[in-house]
C-alpha cells in the first residue's frame, strides 16, 4: 500500500556518494529499507593479513541507513554499533537496513551487514529529517 520500490535507484539524499567507498544500492523502498552492497578492495585494507577496514563496514551501514529513510534532508544523529567478525579484502558485504520506527521527524533505523550470510556488523542509526539541508541552517 504505497510503497514502491524503486529499482531505478530513485535516490534522494547522497547523491554523489562515492559507490567505490559506500557501496550500490540494490534496492530501496522508500521510508522503510534499502539494502546496499560493497566488494572490499586493497585500498581498505589495514595490515598484511588482508583485514579491512571497520570504518568501511561503519559507513557502508550509514549510507544504507540513509538510504532507508531516503529523503534530501536526511542527517544521522547518533548510532549504537557492534562489530561481529572481521571482514577480508575480496569479500562483498551486503548491508539491509528497515526502520523500526518513525516519531516525526526522528526515524529509527536498524542495519545489519552480512558477508555470506555470515553477520558483521549490527547497528541502530538515529536519524532525523531536517526541514532544510544541514548546511543552510542558520
Amino acid at each position: 500500500m504505497g510503497l514502491e520500490v524503486l529499482w531505478d535507484m530513485d535516490i534522494k539524499t547522497h547523491q554523489l556518494a562515492n559507490k567505490s567507498i559506500l557501496g550500490t544500492p540494490v534496492e530501496i523502498i522508500d521510508g522503510v529499507s534499502a539494502v546496499v552492497e560493497l566488494i572490499t578492495d586493497d585500498i581498505m585494507v589495514i595490515d598484511g593479513n588482508g583485514l579491512v577496514h571497520g570504518g568501511f563496514a561503519y559507513g557502508l551501514a550509514d549510507y544504507t541507513a540513509m538510504l532507508a529513510v531516503n529523503h534530501p534532508n536526511v542527517v544521522l544523529g547518533r548510532s549504537e554499533s557492534r562489530f561481529i567478525a572481521p571482514v577480508q579484502e575480496g569479500e562483498k558485504m551486503r548491508a539491509e537496513a528497515y526502520v523500526e520506527s518513525v516519531d516525526g521527524s526522528k526515524y529509527v533505523v536498524k542495519v545489519e551487514i552480512s558477508v555470506n550470510e555470515n553477520m558483521v556488523f549490527k547497528g541502530k542509526f538515529i536519524c532525523y529529517v531536517l526541514d532544510v539541508h544541514v548546511l543552510d541552517r542558520a
